[in-house]
């Protein structure tokens, strides 16, 4: 067989030659790059010597315009630069691959519109799937997609849509959890911090909190503004601490926003975490299991978000028109911001 340097050429090399080199047909060397095709092991074994000395690559993007299935999963998100999501993302892509997709990341802004745009992008590429986690599209849009073969899943996102896959966490009962939790190690005067993102997973935190303050007729002080960044929840603890009458127990709805807290009440007023202020965060970013944090936080279920998208992208479409929904729990993991539960 000839070597590479005898082979070289400029400009790609097709199935054809790979084909003449082996002695094979065509669809021989079609069905060789093809997993569970029916080819023999003879002859696939002479179509990857000659794809390796000429040098051969699948096109497959010219094999989705094709088939209608490019490979292609759009991942579209906002914040990607936030701890949280940056470990999601990188998750999700590793196993993408691993399942023989090829991930595409269209960053976004945390808004409708822009969810809007991406996805219209994301059709013209023939993508064949979109996993969005921020902004939510409207039904007419999201029905063309559907239309075009395009498969989608909606992460953390509250918003019901037909022939779609919907993951969401119980984000309510994780704040009922966090107040309760304040409230029987000890903490009189308890305290709800987010920030204006006001996305569904927030909200259902926030409303969780109350809802479980409620029922123990306990008044909550709310403090709700910024972005949902570490800045923000360092300004939000420089005002709470500074206040006549301080919280002893905070729930703040991420851990950067508890990073932020945390490090105003030790750092600017000198405050003991947990004896002087409790913290419960939200997310177990990377952050939160360092030393000099030790955050308790409720763990967003990372490989099984991943898991549940890409089992639902790897089997065959279903028929029906309604939407899926996985609802998953995000336990909490105590850590040293939390005293200990009162014995009685």
């Amino acid at each position: 067989m000839p070597t590479k340097k005898e082979t070289a050429q400029t400009g790609p090399v097709t199935a054809n030659q790979v084909a003449q080199l082996a002695g094979v047909s065509r669809a021989a060397v079609s069905r060789s790059f093809t997993p569970g095709a029916s080819v023999s092991a003879e002859t696939r074994r002479k179509v990857m010597a000659a794809a390796d000395t000429l040098g051969y690559q699948v096109n497959h993007l010219a094999r989705g315009l094709i088939s209608s299935q490019s490979g292609l999963v759009a991942i579209i998100a906002a914040e990607i630069e936030t701890p949280f999501r940056a470990a999601l993302l990188s998750s999700l892509a590793q196993k993408l691959q691993t399942a023989g997709k090829t991930p595409v990341l269209i960053a976004t802004e945390n808004s409708d519109e822009s969810v809007r745009n991406a996805l219209r992008q994301a059709t013209s590429y023939r993508t064949e799937a979109a996993i969005i986690l921020s902004g939510m599209p409207d039904t007419a849009l999201t029905e063309m997609c559907l239309r075009h073969g395009m498969r989608l899943v909606l992460i953390n996102r509250d918003d019901a849509q037909p022939g779609t896959l919907q993951i969401r966490l119980n984000d309510h009962a994780a704040g009922k959890v966090a107040f309760n939790t304040l409230m029987r190690t000890g903490c009189k005067r308890p305290a709800l911090v987010s920030s204006n993102a006001g996305t569904p997973s927030l909200v259902s935190r926030i409303e969780g909190f109350e809802d479980a303050a409620k029922d123990h007729g306990t008044e909550v002080f709310k403090m709700i503004r910024g972005e949902t960044s570490y800045d923000t929840g360092l300004q939000i603890g420089t005002d709470l601490f500074a206040q006549d009458v301080r919280p002893d127990g905070v729930f703040c709805v991420t851990d950067l926003l508890a990073c932020g807290l945390m490090d105003a009440a030790r750092c600017r007023f000198s405050l003991n975490v947990p004896n002087d202020v409790a913290v419960i965060g939200y997310d177990n970013i990377p952050q939160s299991g360092w030393e000099s944090y030790d955050l308790t936080t409720f763990s967003q279920p990372i490989d099984e978000i991943n898991e549940a998208a890409i089992n639902w992208l790897s089997s065959p479409p279903d028929v029906a028109t309604e939407n899926e929904i996985i609802e998953l729990e995000a336990p909490l993991i105590w850590r040293g911001t939390i005293r200990k539960a009162a014995t009685t």
